[in-house]
């Protein structure tokens, strides 16, 4: 055990209140948290209909059932409702406060205050409904994490049209796989954007990326100088210059799309993944009201890009009352120290970021707690892979002794987390602290069974408002049904390999179909590189399991070494015996090759996927989508190790 809340702690949390006022108003009486979640998955009607009440939920019309039908995906959720997502992030306007802080690394910083956001908002809006844009209309962004990207997606929620945005790090056939598919009518873009202090003209793309989609009516450019190359052509300012218009809701029913999210699509054509306005909202009401603790007033982080599913989840947090910190630029310019001084400079309350970020702060020797006044700092949380338990214990060295950690697991999926932070339980190291409110989230052995203290296929045995309503050119659900419900119909299986501990808590052993299953012994990808992390040679790693014909696996690893290191004979024993020792002796690599670089997915996850199916023999042009990955050229030396026919 790492941390406990405070008695105090605990009694402030916004989820003691919530159960106070079951006890109050339902007469329901729940002494833990385990207490409560079991409720909350064996009622899930009167859970979601009790959260619909706590957050008076402003709507029109009425609904018989929560939940109407209950077999995945065939179900509806508050059918006869309608509601706006942007109506209940406005309700939480104030001047105590202001919504948005922005920073980027250039050092441009700014406040917006809620009138200010709410007249920009409007203003958008009303442009948009003059120029034809519509209810059910599809609205694109190629924009980096800036108050703009905020603004827009406001406005386009607002007026009931969906929202889909890629961040300008993509190249240009990821971001045309992606909008191609839903038709958009606007698209917001920037020419030009900075990173790691450089600068990146983008003008030659936003030209090819209007050729490429010709459903635009409008071309919405945040330049200095917008080059008028297209006749659709607007410049922002003259979006938001009528600051006189009166911000309105277009109420939608529940299910109505909000906004699209993007499968990675390294693989393969990215899978266009819809949610409801309804769905997310409830889940992000829950999940940063109750399991990130978010109060009005409170300064909310995380870094991302508008790629990422975490950007989508950040504008959530204005539904708590929070002040949304926003920063544009790299995490590690000019160096690992610039978002610890953003936190400093900023009060940031709840710090969001990558077990990435974490681990290259431990190996760079970074003291945040030494250097800064991080003193404001109640949470970190972190997402994206897997936190090893060196992550969770240099968190309470080097960052904070006493600070709330909040190992978070969820997706894109459902643009939010099946397992989390708790402000009522203790913080232990390597574990995710509880399953969600509402996600009744199980490990299933090979057989379906459902296991405890054993690792096992990550399953969700009943829905959850958040999950897709569909996917973009889905018919009857055939993509959809292929991506969760293939293995165990009607049961929503995730991808991950978990388990459930005696705490309570979930440890994730990274993606089952990344598995290293030898001899019968099977071992997550994750705690083969938790160990390479304690080798100081090592910069990154990778690892596959192939499947040779006869049963028989073949295991390479493959290594990035840190500058000036060679990977010697004795290097590679010292290694063999850290996997032997640390994890398994049939997990010991059939050999160790070092490579120039390990492939990324855009929004920064490691993907073995990839790498596998090429050194399996598959089409390269086929199972690689170069403009999914962040560094698309790291996929030639496997490409060229093939070819070879030394593997």
């Amino acid at each position: 055990m790492l941390w406990r809340p405070s008695k105090e702690f605990i009694e402030r949390s916004n989820l003691v209140r919530y159960i106070y006022w079951l006890k109050e108003t339902k007469g329901l009486s729940f002494s833990t948290y385990a207490e409560l979640w079991n409720w909350s998955v064996n009622q899930v009607e009167d859970f979601w209909e009790s959260l619909w009440h706590y957050f008076d939920v402003l709507h029109d019309g009425e609904f018989e059932r929560v939940l109407k039908g209950n077999t995945m995906p065939h179900y509806s959720w508050f059918e006869g409702t309608k509601i706006n997502y942007a109506e209940h992030i406005f309700r939480k306007a104030t001047d105590q406060y202001p919504a948005i802080i922005f920073q980027s690394e250039s050092g441009h910083s700014s406040e917006i205050r809620w009138n200010d956001l709410e007249n920009h908002v409007a203003s958008l809006k009303h442009y948009l409904e003059e120029n034809g844009v519509k209810e059910g209309d599809r609205i694109a962004a190629y924009l980096p994490c800036i108050p703009e990207a905020t603004v827009a997606f406001l406005a386009s929620a607002s007026m009931g049209a969906t929202w889909s945005s890629s961040s300008p790090d993509f190249g240009l056939n990821a971001v045309i796989d992606r909008f191609a598919q839903i038709e958009p009518v606007v698209l917001f873009a920037v020419d030009e954007y900075s990173y790691q202090g450089k600068k990146y003209d983008k003008k030659e793309m936003v030209k090819k990326l209007s050729e490429a989609l010709p459903s635009l009516k409008l071309i919405i450019l945040i330049s200095k100088s917008p080059e008028q190359f297209d006749k659709r052509v607007r410049h922002w300012d003259s979006t938001i210059k009528n600051p006189n218009q009166k911000l309105t809701f277009n109420r939608v029913p529940f299910s109505h799309p909000l906004w699209i999210l993007y499968s990675s699509g390294t693989t393969g054509l990215p899978k266009a993944i819809v949610h409801s306005q309804g769905g997310i909202l409830m889940e992000q009401l829950k999940y940063g009201t109750f399991h990130a603790d978010i109060k009005p007033g409170e300064r909310c982080f995380w870094f991302t890009t508008t790629g990422w599913m975490m950007w989508n989840y950040m504008q959530g947090t204005l539904l708590a009352g929070s002040t949304l910190v926003l920063y544009d630029g790299s995490p590690a310019y000019p160096d690992l120290n610039v978002l610890w001084k953003l936190t400093e400079t900023a009060k940031i309350n709840h710090f969001g970021t990558s077990a990435g970020f974490i681990m290259a702060n431990k190996k760079e020797g970074i003291e945040p707690e030494k250097n800064f006044d991080l003193s404001p700092l109640r949470s970190v949380s972190s997402t994206g892979s897997t936190l090893p338990p060196e992550g969770f214990e240099w968190v309470y060295q080097f960052l904070k002794k006493d600070c709330w950690l909040a190992s978070v697991s969820g997706g894109t999926d459902i643009c939010s987390a099946f397992v989390g932070g708790n402000p009522m339980l203790p913080v232990y190291s390597g574990e995710l602290q509880c399953r969600a409110l509402g996600c009744l989230l199980e490990a299933f052995d090979d057989d379906g069974n459902s296991v405890v203290n054993s690792v096992g296929e990550m399953v969700i045995t009943k829905p959850m408002p958040s999950m897709p309503v569909f996917f973009w050119n889905d018919r009857d659900h055939a993509r959809y049904i292929e991506s969760y419900f293939e293995m165990f119909p009607s049961i929503w299986r995730h991808g991950d390999w978990i388990e459930i501990t005696a705490n309570d808590g979930i440890i994730i052993y990274g993606r089952s179909d990344a598995t290293l299953n030898r001899s019968g012994v099977r071992i997550g990808t994750s705690e083969i590189y938790r160990t390479l992390d304690k080798i100081q040679e090592v910069k990154d790693s990778l690892i596959v399991c192939l499947e040779k014909e006869g049963g028989e696996f073949f295991m390479p690893l493959f290594v990035v070494l840190n500058e000036n290191q060679h990977l010697t004979e004795e290097l590679k024993i010292r290694i063999a015996k850290a996997i032997k020792t640390e994890n398994s002796p049939r997990h010991v690599p059939d050999f160790i090759l070092n490579v120039p670089d390990i492939p990324y997915t855009i929004s920064g996850k490691k993907t073995e996927t990839p790498v596998k199916k090429v050194l399996m023999g598959k089409d390269p042009l086929k199972v690689i989508n170069q403009g999914a990955l962040r560094n698309p050229a790291s996929m030639d030396f496997f490409i060229d190790l093939y070819n070879s026919g030394k593997i």
